[in-house]
């Protein structure tokens, strides 16, 4: 089975390591494709989106056509795990806490905003046990997190940190606020090729 991680900017090297480790755990072949072209999304099963900063990735992709490519993908049914800027680059909506601003929609496949840098910013970065439905208690990192707020039914939230969602499920789209690739579990990226089976 291929995976992919986009891989124009962020933490690509930790989600390749956590797919591999995470497949291991399962007992699956998995092979992992590094996404820079829309020719490299072809046989994938499933995607991750990583952290990072989601307009240079937006428009790191746009250059290649990637973006829509990527977007056809997703709405066809790719299972994929967004977290933080990955989470964005997914959302219908985006706007910054800190400073108000709204942001045109990046990809738009799910039916939740992103609300940038909701914890702070870099200096109040930080970890917390969560509560993850369906996985239980996972040490979550937080960096320059945002949260989820669901603008529709269809978006489940599987975790909260004090009382704001920060991971949601929508069909194919499972998105994280905080970094699941830079801890040693792996039990979100083994939810991810669960949905890719």
């Amino acid at each position: 089975m291929k995976v992919g991680v986009l891989a124009l900017q962020g933490g690509v090297v930790e989600h390749i390591y956590m797919i591999r480790e995470a497949a291991k755990r399962l007992g699956k072949e998995v092979e992992v494709v590094e996404v820079r072209k829309p020719e490299h999304l072809n046989s994938l099963r499933a995607i991750v989106l990583p952290g990072g900063e989601s307009t240079a990735m937006y428009k790191l992709g746009k250059r290649t056509g990637l973006d829509k490519r990527l977007k056809e993908a997703l709405l066809e049914g790719l299972p994929a795990l967004g977290t933080c800027a990955g989470a964005a680059l997914l959302a219908r909506e985006i706007e910054d806490k800190q400073s108000g601003k709204r942001y045109e929609p990046l990809l738009g496949v799910a039916d939740f905003k992103v609300v940038r840098n909701f914890f702070g910013r870099q200096r109040e970065s930080f970890e917390a046990n969560l509560n993850i439905k369906g996985i239980g208690t996972f040490r979550g990192v937080f960096i320059r997190a945002p949260v989820m707020v669901p603008l529709s039914p269809a978006v489940e939230v599987l975790g909260e940190f004090k009382g704001n969602a920060v991971m949601v499920k929508q069909g194919n789209i499972i998105a994280t606020s905080f970094h699941p690739e830079l801890t040693s579990d792996t039990r979100i990226h083994e939810m991810l090729l669960s949905e890719a089976s």
